[in-house]
């Protein structure tokens, strides 16, 4: 298992840091959709569970990814700092990534939260984040329950 406080240090922090992102909420989401989306039984997943596309810590599918470079982050300045996580290629960098990069992956959906217009939920609001999450990363059409959300980031963020 992930320490939570390892994650948020190390990983979820440097990368808001590094893309000029961060702020204590963000933080916050972006360890609950750690928890929400990857915590499994105590297992971190990598991969979706399945045979399912969904990629990394954060379980962002290919799709979204490449969605998220296409119409939103390849027109952006924060765009370099997030490419310049990943190895030296050409083009948008590659989904995969995803899997093995920790701090390409937190910089990546803390992107796919930044592109949504409406503000962050008060830090420490974690009803807040929980529909937050739910509305807007997980969507009405995923299976993931904002109370879900909520339960594991007190019983494991807190």
């Amino acid at each position: 298992m992930i320490r939570i406080s390892q994650l948020r240090a190390d990983v979820i922090r440097p990368a808001c840091r590094l893309v000029g992102w961060h702020a204590p909420a963000a933080e916050d989401l972006l360890v609950g959709t750690f928890l929400a989306e990857s915590l499994l039984a105590g297992d971190t997943c990598l991969r979706q569970l399945g045979g399912g596309p969904a990629l990394g810590i954060f379980q962002m599918e290919p799709a979204t990814h490449d969605d998220i470079w296409r119409h939103w982050l390849g027109y952006r300045p924060e765009g370099e700092r997030v490419r310049a996580l990943t190895p030296a290629g050409h083009g948008f960098p590659r989904a995969e990534n995803l899997v093995f990069n920790l701090l390409y992956a937190a910089a990546m959906a803390r992107a796919h939260y930044r592109r949504v217009p409406s503000a962050l939920p008060t830090h420490g609001d974690v009803d807040g984040y929980a529909a937050y999450w739910k509305r807007h990363y997980n969507t009405r059409l995923g299976k993931g329950d904002p109370a879900e959300f909520a339960q594991r980031f007190r019983q494991f963020a807190t």
